[in-house]
């Protein structure tokens, strides 16, 4: 018995509904959430909604400036959220698309899409969403520290490699649920 498309994809369907879910989640914030790195003002269908991106911009750069602190950097934070290291003079400038709110809207959609209960969703949605804020303020704050010695390598770390680790974390909560959470409830739920 020869298995049509449809059955041969059935094995995947949690990954394909994930990546579709991804992809529409990311494309319509592309097109709908505008606004330049260098400017403050953010828009989402020409409404101005850049105070919880000028907030969330702020406080992760306080966070990462008192985590640097604390880690033994003699670094400066000043107004414009500019981390400065006094000894090399090398800083990082966080700004509204460094605050992670994308990506916990990436994954408050995939799993608000996911199939499972809203009983355990209630509660597992917002531990991803504390998951997603406190890689991306680690993330910010090891940037910012490599850059002391390497600011070189800045773009490699910033474009490429926490960039991905942040969508493998996403995709990691994403499969403790569909794995571990998910299945302790009774079909049909």
């Amino acid at each position: 018995m020869k298995l049509t498309l449809p059955e041969k994809l059935k094995p995947y369907s949690g990954v394909i509904n994930f990546m579709i879910i991804l992809l529409v989640s990311h494309f319509f914030w592309k097109y709908t959430v505008l606004g330049e790195d260098d400017d403050e003002i953010v828009r989402f269908f020409g409404l101005n909604i850049s105070q919880p991106f000028i907030f969330m911009a702020s406080h992760t750069a306080q966070v990462s400036y008192s985590l640097l602190k604390w880690l033994g950097f003699n670094v400066t934070l000043n107004d414009l959220n500019v981390i400065r290291h006094l000894g090399s003079g090398n800083g990082v400038h966080i700004v509204w698309s460094c605050t992670g709110i994308k990506q916990a809207y990436i994954l408050f959609c995939i799993l608000a899409f996911s199939r499972g209960p809203w009983k355990h969703k209630l509660w597992y949605i917002p531990l991803g969403l504390l998951c997603v804020y406190l890689f991306n303020i680690l993330r910010i704050t090891f940037i910012t520290g490599l850059i002391d010695s390497h600011p070189q390598q800045f773009d490699f770390w910033h474009e490429y490699v926490t960039k991905y680790a942040f969508y493998a974390m996403i995709f990691g909560l994403w499969v403790i649920w569909e794995e571990k959470i998910r299945p302790q409830t009774p079909k049909g739920a």
